[in-house]
């Protein structure tokens, strides 16, 4: 029996390759043990047998943006019901269209970006890319949301009017936004850097009870049809 040594160290004797780029091929996906895939270059090997898959390439795994599809009743935290729970590869869309290898270091050090309430679901953005993170934090040029509210009760004569020119909230005016009915029950709210429970208040204030409030864009961003408590990569052709 061999001494165990890291898997990095024994790929790199066995190609022979640099240490460096044995790290990248283990970490980009590229290498399995005893035909398991294993992308941690410290896990330790003996006699197991080491390969290659076709059409691997040293290089660096690229950041990537995941979009997910956060449920009502998740919220930030460590537990069971945090929405950091829900990034594992098991809940990787298997439509996704993005064309992009999964491998774990995607879902190292994700950034949560534009949170949602704890009883609101829809589109919630991670990512990895600084360049991401400027543009969607921006506070200068927030980016417009969309929403779906399903609501009860009656809206009276100039209530849609009211809502659309914007109300007063906490002491602050609120600016206009775009609303209206997608269906008898369900309105659709467009606006920038709503507060928490805007949309609820604002909904109160014209004889609405709000049931269930789902966020289905981000800028030019649509959720479209991921499936609920999955994700999938941002596609390369997509912005913000």
């Amino acid at each position: 029996m061999s001494e165990p040594v890291r898997l990095s160290k024994r790929l790199a004797e066995l190609l022979p390759c640099s240490r460096r780029e044995s790290e990248l091929y283990i970490e980009g996906g590229w290498v399995t043990v005893d035909g398991q895939v294993v992308e941690e270059p410290q896990f330790k090997v003996a006699d197991q047998r080491i390969e290659l898959l076709p059409g691997a390439t040293p290089e660096e795994v690229p950041m990537v943006t995941l979009l997910l599809h956060k449920p009502a009743g998740y919220g930030i935290g460590d537990g069971p019901n945090s929405v950091q729970q829900l990034l594992t590869s098991a809940n990787h869309w298997s439509e996704d269209p993005s064309g992009i290898r999964p491998v774990k270091k995607h879902l190292l050090r994700q950034k949560m970006i534009g949170s949602l309430e704890t009883d609101t679901s829809g589109l919630l953005v991670f990512t990895q890319n600084w360049g991401v993170t400027r543009h969607l934090e921006n506070a200068r040029k927030p980016l417009e949301e969309e929403y779906v509210a399903e609501v009860s009760g009656h809206l009276g004569e100039g209530g849609l009017e009211r809502l659309k020119r914007g109300m007063e909230l906490r002491g602050q005016q609120l600016p206009p936004c775009k609303v209206s009915w997608q269906n008898e029950t369900h309105l659709r709210f467009a606006l920038k850097a709503p507060q928490p429970g805007q949309i609820r208040q604002m909904c109160a204030a014209v004889g609405l009870k709000l049931i269930s409030l789902r966020r289905i864009r981000l800028g030019a961003v649509n959720m479209a049809k991921l499936p609920l408590g999955q994700w999938r990569y941002l596609m390369p052709n997509e912005r913000f």
